[in-house]
């Protein structure tokens, strides 16, 4: 079980800290990531009986080739995310010649509205791994199509971090009733800085944390994260116009924590994680998704340790409750309306979605339990 094998490390060892050679000054992206957007104008041939058949076929795309990519979502004009629950999304990818099965890319349910400069609604995106083809189908459940449906392909491009190790740093001086673990920076999973908005924005202090995860494939490997990081900050701003990544940290099966938004690992950044619920809180994501699968060891324990330390710097209680008020509509409570929530909540206690799964959100009792052990 997670909790006597958490529980037997924490006893027994220090986390390993990861080594890798020091950070250079061209670590950042040195062949500059791409997006290709795409846009669904409807059915371009007669129905595939090997596609989903779910809801009324709003767009059924034929088998398109295309520039290489490595992630994809579907967006459109509506934020609201009522849009989103009006259809159903479905894409198949090629890679070497060969198609994948079909994959549902699931609506998104982050984001802080127009504070964050969100403009568009559209689905979580989704790690291919390297492609050169895509179709995509779009269900109606109800209504209407949402307007402006588009395909957007990510090219996270090349950089230096990806034929080296991640490169992950304590500081010499350990502020916290935990200890902090080791993170990979931003410059070291190659962040382009001039994407993102300079301005920080800094909430309250975290009262608390909502595990979230990717949902993006399960198969890549660990020496993949950077670029997948690299793909998922690329769409979160270019795609759904946010000013950053909205995590404020992402986990790795290998248990890498990375840091996420700019603004300070220690600080009480402000993301774009948990629409309603970004005030006085902190988002981290598992990457990967684990509707079914199970999250891996070396990560629960990682996002323990994490939870630990952010929860250790303002003194909260892991397995207490916290109530926060709503900032909007779209979440599961009215704006301006309050709900108390563990302090370690999963994203679906906030916002009607499956995220972080539930193999994922069966382990947060015990994630719970260890992080009040690490905090004494």
């Amino acid at each position: 079980m997670f909790t006597r094998i958490v529980l037997s490390i924490v006893a027994l060892a220090v986390p390993t800290v990861l080594v890798g050679p020091p950070a250079r000054a061209d670590a950042g992206p040195s062949t500059p990531g791409t997006t290709i957007t795409l846009p669904l104008t409807g059915v371009e041939q007669e129905s595939d009986v090997a596609a989903p058949r779910e809801g009324r076929t709003g767009v059924l795309t034929a088998e398109r080739d295309t520039a290489a990519f490595s992630l994809l979502g579907v967006t459109w004009a509506d934020p609201d995310p009522a849009a989103g629950a009006r259809v159903v999304v479905h894409v198949r990818t090629r890679a070497g010649g060969v198609w994948s099965p079909w994959h549902a890319l699931h609506a998104s349910g982050d984001g802080i509205g127009p504070d964050e400069g969100r403009v568009r609604g559209g689905t979580e995106p989704f790690w291919t791994g390297r492609s050169d083809g895509v179709q995509i189908r779009v269900g109606v459940l109800d209504g209407t199509l949402p307007a402006d449906l588009r395909a957007e392909l990510v090219d996270p491009g090349e950089s230096i971090v990806d034929r080296v190790p991640p490169r992950t740093t304590r500081p010499d001086r350990v502020k916290g009733r935990a200890e902090r673990p080791a993170i990979v920076a931003r410059r070291d999973w190659g962040a382009d800085e001039s994407l993102r908005d300079t301005k920080f924005k800094y909430t309250g202090t975290v009262r608390a944390a909502f595990v979230h995860h990717t949902a993006d494939g399960n198969d890549f490997p660990c020496s993949d994260s950077a670029k997948v990081i690299r793909s998922i900050y690329r769409y979160h701003v270019q795609t759904n116009g946010w000013a950053d990544v909205g995590y404020n940290f992402l986990v790795d099966r290998c248990g890498t924590v990375f840091e996420g938004r700019a603004g300070g690992v220690d600080k009480p950044v402000l993301g774009a994680h948990t629409l309603g619920f970004n005030t006085d809180s902190m988002g981290v994501a598992a990457m990967g998704t684990y509707t079914g699968a199970e999250p891996p060891g070396p990560m629960l324990i990682a996002l323990s340790g994490l939870i630990a330390w952010k929860l250790g710097l303002d003194d909260r209680d892991p397995a207490g409750r916290v109530t926060l008020t709503s900032s909007d509509s779209g979440s599961r409570y009215p704006k301006g309306s309050t709900h108390s929530f563990d302090v370690i909540s999963g994203h679906r206690d906030a916002f009607n979605t499956e995220c972080p799964g539930q193999a994922l959100y069966e382990q947060l009792p015990a994630i719970r339990k260890d992080v009040a052990v690490r905090l004494g």
